[in-house]
């Protein structure tokens, strides 16, 4: 049995400025996706300096739809109990399909003003998002946020915050799967010329799966419950379009032609 590290919320305090955790994490992420876009920006055929403009676009969709996601799917309560919640993004409280919605909207607008094809882009971005998934979880994980189901595992954690059952991992079970596994497959996937729109089908898919899998292990969010056949949660319910979608997507980029990188292109002129 394991117990959970109680690791303060607030990684630095400097007088009256405290940096959380959670916060640092998504500075992470974008950080992460930054400097692996800038190293491939060739391939896609933009400047480094517009890969800063990039990340820009994807961090206000995220947040923005992040947060308001969470808010229209789970957090009607919290909004009427306290309206300001909805600004206090270090606590806590994101939703990734959400977070989705907003990159892919942010994606469509930065695609029509460098003039990209959108899944040529989306292709690019999809293997950096892992990057900012693997660090959410983490800081879920510090937070103590979104633990598992009660457990008798030999690894089962005690969260101080939950009471003295031992409960599943799920946030390390979400970064070991959405963060390091996804992000070698699309790695590894994208590093070879392919078809447009197979990067963000399998993208879709993958996540769709890893997500709905480790939902059966992770504490059904206590305001929602389940949300049918008791077992059911609102977190598979939102996976379910994203796997079809990801499917139809994989299809679709088999009719399409070989996405070689800007760079070959413009090699051989």
């Amino acid at each position: 049995m394991l117990h959970h590290p109680q690791f303060d919320p607030v990684a630095i305090s400097l007088g009256p400025l405290a940096i959380h955790w959670y916060g640092l994490m998504y500075v992470i992420g974008f950080a992460g996706a930054w400097w692996l876009a800038r190293r491939r920006a060739h391939r896609l055929g933009i400047t480094k300096d517009q890969v800063g403009d990039m990340i820009f676009y994807g961090a206000i969709g995220v947040v923005l739809g992040g947060r308001l996601g969470y808010a229209l799917f789970y957090g009607w309560d919290q909004i009427a109990a306290d309206p300001l919640w909805i600004v206090r993004i270090w606590e806590g409280g994101m939703s990734f399909h959400g977070g989705l919605i907003g990159v892919l909207i942010a994606a469509l607008l930065f695609a029509r003003r460098h003039r990209l094809a959108f899944f040529q882009l989306t292709d690019f971005v999809a293997p950096l998002v892992p990057i900012g998934l693997g660090a959410g979880r983490l800081g879920n994980f510090i937070n103590q946020e979104l633990p598992g189901r009660v457990t008798d595992v030999a690894w089962g954690m005690i969260y101080p915050l939950y009471g003295p059952e031992p409960r599943h991992p799920s946030e390390l079970y979400e970064f070991a799967l959405e963060g390091v596994v996804l992000f070698a497959i699309l790695w590894t996937v994208s590093r070879q010329p392919r078809r447009r729109g197979l990067i963000s089908g399998l993208f879709l898919l993958l996540y769709g799966i890893f997500r709905f899998f480790v939902e059966f292990y992770r504490r059904p969010d206590p305001q929602l419950g389940f949300i049918a056949f008791d077992w059911l949660t609102m977190g598979q319910l939102l996976c379910l379009p994203m796997m079809i979608g990801g499917v139809v997507l994989i299809l679709w980029s088999r009719r399409q032609d070989v996405d070689r990188p800007a760079a070959d292109s413009t090699a051989g002129a």
